[in-house]
Formats: structure tokens, sequence, C-alpha cells
């Protein structure tokens, strides 16, 4: 099913590239929370596909809104399970349903914290007051903020940019107030996406490592010519926008 969703993404995408210095710090046991801003409806092949790549010991599971989740319903047989976003009974179905899922110690609940689409550039982010809440039905979980961001670079197709923030331990959150756990949470994926943002804006690949590469170049008739010029002159054809055609 990953294999899907990789192949997806390199059809679309160019590349999903993490920061350098946001490479999740694993815990050595126990559950684990991963909650994140939400920029775009890739988000949740985002999750997918680091959830294989940095998370592989771990049964990952994340809330989708309940219609969502009907309209695409590949993503129920990768762990998503539905949740009302308008009710209050949503919320308490969120927490008993995130409570048993980290029950267990191999498991990771990935959340977009928002709870609906929101620039990357939106301050507060507003996160949603479940995010604090869940911590108290799993004390002994690890908590991971996770920043996401997307942009245009050099190709034709979208570039995905993520890094995890420092790890939080779910009996230190506990010694605060709901209202100060949830500023704590913010404040820390703020700061994560800050960060993240000031890479993105330096256009250098080299603050980042390629998780996953797509086809670069624009494709058609453009990279038609382009290949066959360079086979014209003996050259191999580099289909990138910086690669030479000739």
């Amino acid at each position: 099913m990953v294999s899907t969703f990789r192949r997806y993404f390199t059809r679309h995408m160019n590349a999903l590239r993490i920061a350098s210095w946001g490479i999740p710090a694993i815990p050595q046991q126990g559950p684990v929370i991963v909650y994140s801003n939400h920029p775009a409806w890739w988000d949740a092949a985002i999750y997918v596909l680091t959830a294989d790549r940095f998370f592989p010991s771990y049964e990952s599971y994340a809330p989708i809104d309940a219609a969502m989740l009907k309209q695409y319903g590949i993503f129920g047989r990768i762990g998503a399970f539905g949740v009302d976003l308008e009710s209050p009974r949503g919320a308490v179905d969120f927490l008993r349903t995130g409570a048993e899922i980290l029950s267990a110690p191999d498991r990771a609940l990935w959340i977009t914290a928002q709870g609906r689409f929101g620039d990357v550039r939106e301050r507060p982010l507003g996160l949603k007051p479940g995010v604090a809440h869940i911590v108290e039905r799993a004390p002994d979980c690890t908590i991971l903020p996770l920043a996401i961001e997307y942009g245009f670079w050099l190709e034709r197709g979208a570039e995905a940019f993520l890094a995890f923030g420092q790890p939080m331990r779910g009996q230190d959150l506990l010694n605060l107030s709901r209202a100060d756990r949830l500023e704590r949470l913010e404040s820390a994926l703020t700061t994560t996406l800050d960060h993240l943002s000031a890479d993105v804006q330096s256009r250098d690949p080299a603050r980042f490592r390629a998780v996953l590469e797509g086809r670069a170049g624009i494709g058609g008739i453009y990279d038609g010519w382009r290949r066959m010029a360079a086979a014209l002159r003996g050259r191999a054809f580099d289909p990138s926008h910086e690669g030479r055609p000739s």
C-alpha cells in the first residue's frame, strides 16, 4: 500500500525533503504522538511516506475527517479512522480511539493539530485542544512536532519539505495545565515551522536530505527537443531545469 503512495507522489511531485537538523529522535520505548500543521491535501500522503521512512517499527494511525474518509477510502486501509470534526461527539470519539491506539508501546498517532487547512505563515497556528488532552490518556508517550511546507524551486513539480522538532515527554507536559500545555505544544511547532521556512526560503538543497525524489524536467515537446539535442552532440541528457540540453 505504501508503494502506491510512493508512486503517486513521485508522479506528481518533484521531491520530499527533510531538513538536516529535523531528523526525528525516535524514542527507545513507548508510544509516539506526532502532531503537525495542516497546509495542504498532500499532508496525508506525507504522513504515510514519513511514517514508512522514519518509523518503520511502529504501527501508525491518524484521525481524518469522516466525510473525507468516505471519499478516500484507501486511507482507512492504512490506519486512518474517521472523526466528526463538527460535533462534541467527534472530540469524544477521537480521545477514546486515540487512547486505545496509544495503549500499545509500538504505535504512533499522527495528528493534523490545526483541524483544518491553514497557511504556513498563519500565526497563531490555532491548534485544537484535543492534541493537549490526548496526552493525558498516554502519559508515557513521546510527543514530536512536525513542520510541513510546500514550495516550488527549479522544477515543474512542487517540493514537499518537513522537519521534526525537539521531542517532549508526556509526563513533563502533564505537569502543566491544559491551557499551558496547549501553548507549549503550539510554541514548539511554531518554532519548528519558522526554522523550516527559513531553510525553504534559502532554496539551498544542501540544507536538506532527499527522502524521495520524482522526475525532474518539464516533459512533453520541450524535453523531447532537449533530449534529441543532447543525443546529437553525444552527451548525456539531464532533464533537470539546470541541466544542459546540449
